[in-house]
């Protein structure tokens, strides 16, 4: 740059790279996050079922991984199963590690018609099937087989992720009825009623802090708890708060459609009380044959009682339902507060059993349940942890079962989907993988196992793929670097397989790391330390199919990959200096070729400009014969 005149003369020509700064270049790629290469691998094309050509012809490459990408469950049951035995010995043949893609399968037994309990067991029986086929490839090692987290499923839209101490915030929440498997979307929305109010913050915040116990509450008036809401400001109606309000909702409507029963046995039971009371007496006493000898008031009597039981007996068996119901989907303080009501309802029982005492127990009852609503409807998140753990966590119980051997039974590695879909955040995929070891622990205790030693191998046995272009589609919802990063701090522990695909954070593209936005380094430090042991995969499916190159050179540039196996020396990402390439420059001048195809001067045209290539003996240079 030169100054002349008043004018600013800027460089016409940048030039490639300047070796003197190892960290910056002209169009440069570095993501700033170091890996060897050696630390890499690539995957095969899920397109095809031919593994053993496409895995032999990336392998040239000189990769020292290659990932068996069996994504679709159509195209896997299309592979004989010679080629897994063949795929062993090519990876004994060349040094290389093989890790695997399993089908991407709905785990959790939730479609668009909602919860089915045997499509969750079915996909428990082919993930099973597939770990034992799979093994094939590595009968000695414990394999990691990837598997997403969840399928088909939409996950809730965050406001706010959540901080320690501090739970996330919904948008936009998906809810489904864990009885019929039905879904609903739950939003953030002003509603307007006739009585509005809302809680002054200084009694708030003495609830919250436990200062303030419930009989004070009570017993203050309403002005002195409440602030009255001006009817045109509306009260903001956050996602988490309707679905508490359906819960209790659904709830009381279940139980009031029993009641109607229950009123009219009470009212027949008023209205005869003294001659049913009477009557019950002097057949018990043996006084009275109910089936004849019966004067006609008796009669009546008789029948009264017999449509009051009747009706008592019909609304006793819905609210035993209700009461299944509700120790079922409740929580553990619901489950220790029914324990008792449940002992409460014997006792009155036994204590009195004339109709009028099974009516005041069984409306005791009816009071209670009540006062504790289950949990009907749920985030579709805390749902689907529930069902997809078991089918994860059986899965790997049921391989370790059949190998008896912690140290050649694969391992299930569950990986986070695209960001948007269900357990896509590392708190869900964290939650998962946690409930998932959970759930082999109980199979293993169910079959005599030392709980401690169960532990240890759920551990090694179950972890997580973290996809770091997946997670950065959270920009999609309106989120940055800090809640990409955060999210892969909290599945940090847990991680023990890595994807690595690079995109702007709007579709699910995916581009050799240091073309798009996702923040590798920072993501790489919360995992671990520089090292980090964990194999890192290349997923580039969309510089495949649209450069139709190997995107292992741009990857090694784009994390700065030592050039040689020392570690010393340039990296890749400072190749750009030693040659013209697609990132530097304007590739080769005046190349040979050139003149080999088309002669001197600028006469010859290229054929799609209507020229002729040249044809005939020796040079195509002068036109001269060879001599």
């Amino acid at each position: 740059m030169a100054e002349e005149g008043g004018y600013t003369i800027e460089n016409i020509y940048q030039g490639g790279y300047s070796s003197l700064d190892p960290n910056k270049a002209y169009f440069n790629s570095f993501t700033g996050y170091r890996a060897n290469a050696g630390s890499l691998g690539i995957t095969t094309d899920p397109r095809t079922a031919n593994m053993i050509k496409d895995a032999s012809a990336k392998l040239s490459s000189g990769v020292k991984e290659i990932e068996l990408t069996l994504v679709s469950p159509e195209l896997y049951d299309a592979i004989p199963k010679q080629q897994y035995k063949e795929m062993r010995e090519l990876s004994k043949l060349t040094g290389v590690d093989v890790s695997v893609h399993g089908p991407v399968i709905d785990t959790a037994g939730i479609s668009q018609q909602g919860y089915d309990e045997l499509n969750r067991e079915m996909a428990e029986r082919r993930i099973s099937e597939f770990l034992q086929r799979i093994r094939d490839v590595n009968p000695d090692g414990n394999i990691p087989v990837t598997f997403h987290s969840a399928e088909g499923i939409s996950g809730s839209e965050w406001k706010t992720l959540g901080e320690p101490g501090k739970e996330r915030e919904a948008k936009r929440l998906i809810a489904i009825d864990r009885e019929s498997g039905k879904m609903t979307q739950l939003t953030t929305e002003t509603i307007f009623h006739p009585d509005m109010r809302e809680l002054k913050p200084e009694i708030q915040s003495r609830i919250k802090s436990g200062s303030m116990n419930p009989e004070e509450f009570h017993g203050m008036s309403e002005r002195e708890k409440y602030n009255l809401i001006p009817l045109e400001k509306g009260k903001l109606q956050k996602a988490e708060d309707r679905l508490q309000s359906i819960n209790h909702t659904t709830w009381d409507d279940q139980i009031n459609q029993h009641l109607f029963n229950k009123e009219r046995a009470d009212e027949i039971l008023q209205n005869n009380q003294i001659q049913i009371q009477h009557l019950i007496e002097d057949i018990n006493k043996g006084n009275i044959n109910p089936e004849n000898g019966l004067t006609p008031t008796q009669r009546q009597a008789y029948d009264h009682w017999m449509n009051a039981r009747s009706y008592l007996e019909d609304t006793r068996q819905h609210v035993e339902l209700l009461f299944n119901k509700a120790y079922k989907y409740g929580d553990e303080e619901n489950k220790r507060i029914l324990s008792k009501v449940a002992d409460q309802f014997r006792h009155q029982l036994g204590e009195d059993k004339t109709p009028m005492g099974q009516s005041k127990a069984i409306q005791t009852l009816i009071n209670n349940l009540k006062n504790t609503p289950p949990e009907m409807f749920v985030p579709i998140e805390k749902f689907a942890i529930e069902q997809s753990s078991k089918t994860f966590g059986n899965s790997a119980f049921n391989a370790y079962e059949k190998i008896k051997d912690v140290n050649k039974t694969p391992m299930i590695v569950i990986e986070n989907p695209p960001a948007g879909m269900g357990l896509s955040t590392g708190e869900d995929l964290r939650n998962l993988v946690i409930a998932s070891r959970e759930r082999f622990v109980e199979r293993a205790k169910e079959k005599g196992m030392n709980e401690s030693q169960a532990k240890k191998i759920a551990e090694q046995l179950i972890g997580a793929t973290w996809d770091v272009g997946h997670i950065n589609m959270l920009r999609k919802q309106g989120f940055g670097d800090k809640e990409i990063i955060k999210e892969s701090e909290k599945i940090a522990p847990y991680v023990k397989h890595v994807h690595l695909s690079d995109n702007f954070g709007l579709e699910h593209t995916e581009l050799p790391m240091g073309m798009g936005n996702v923040p590798l380094k920072e993501i790489m430090e919360k995992l671990g330390k520089p090292g980090f042991e964990a194999k890192k995969v290349i997923e580039a499916s969309s510089w495949w199919q649209h450069m139709q190159t190997n995107p292992l050179k741009e990857s090694l540039e784009g994390m700065g990959s030592p050039m040689y196996t020392s570690g010393g020396g340039p990296g890749w990402n400072q190749s750009l200096g030693f040659y013209q390439n697609y990132s530097s420059g304007y590739g080769m001048m005046l190349p040979s070729n050139n003149y080999q195809l088309w002669g001197a001067g600028f006469s010859q045209l290229p054929s799609e400009l209507g020229g002729d290539i040249r044809g005939g003996q020796g040079s195509r240079m002068s036109g001269r014969g060879m001599e």
